[in-house]
């Protein structure tokens, strides 16, 4: 495979990373009223209308500054809100929904992992629609297992610090909740200093090793 330059591989990013954070957010949103609450539905935010997810500042500027500076994908969305009152049984729902982002993720990676053993079955004849497909879905696996892996990071308000929070005795969670109004400067000091690229990038690979379609992931983005 030929290796993209900056443009085109922000171009071959572009659609992967809408789908990623819309199916992320929705997941959220979806089981939260699943289990009893409704804001986020009220909203309009279990919707796969990426238009309803995007934050300006996170979803756009952010990415797109990382990226050309460092290298690093980063950014985010707009959070979905949950009201912990309408659960049934918030720790353990709460937990739930946060699961869910991060599922979501995993399932949106499978499915780009199809879109690439479809564009191998389409060469060499139809290269025009084949390649295409072979590096957006080499970028949706990349981006989707990115988003799921530095989410399940155990820092709030990542999903994997409301999992920690929902798995801790009541009285410690109360003090971990109050590490959250950090979180994301914690997270930025990470990124810049390479901490979280050195943390992230090994599980990434690893994860993305268990996927078919993966040596084309490798060719494109870690040779």
């Amino acid at each position: 495979m030929e290796a993209l330059n900056a443009l085109q591989l922000l171009a071959v990013l572009a659609v992967p990373v809408l789908f990623a954070i819309t199916a992320h957010e929705a997941a959220h949103g979806w089981v939260a009223s699943r289990l009893g609450d409704q804001t986020a539905r009220m909203l309009g935010r279990v919707t796969f209308n990426p238009i309803r997810h995007i934050d300006p500042v996170g979803t756009i500027l952010v990415p797109v500054a990382t990226f050309l500076l460092v290298g690093f994908l980063f950014g985010w969305a707009k959070p979905v809100p949950v009201n912990w009152r309408n659960l049934k049984h918030p720790r353990r729902d709460m937990a739930l929904v946060a699961v869910a982002g991060p599922g979501a993720n995993l399932i949106m990676a499978v499915f780009w992992s199809g879109m690439i053993q479809l564009g191998i079955l389409l060469m060499p004849s139809t290269q025009w629609v084949a390649l295409p497909l072979i590096y957006t879905g080499a970028a949706g696996i990349l981006i989707n297992v990115f988003l799921m892996v530095l989410n399940l990071l155990p820092l709030l308000p990542l999903d994997g610090g409301r999992i920690l929070s929902a798995l801790l005795p009541p009285r410690v969670a109360f003090q971990f909740s109050r590490l959250e109004p950090f979180g994301l400067i914690i997270l930025m000091a990470l990124l810049v200093t390479g901490v979280l690229g050195a943390v992230l990038l090994p599980i990434v690979i690893g994860t993305v090793d268990l996927l078919p379609g993966s040596g084309i992931v490798r060719e494109l983005f870690f040779v």
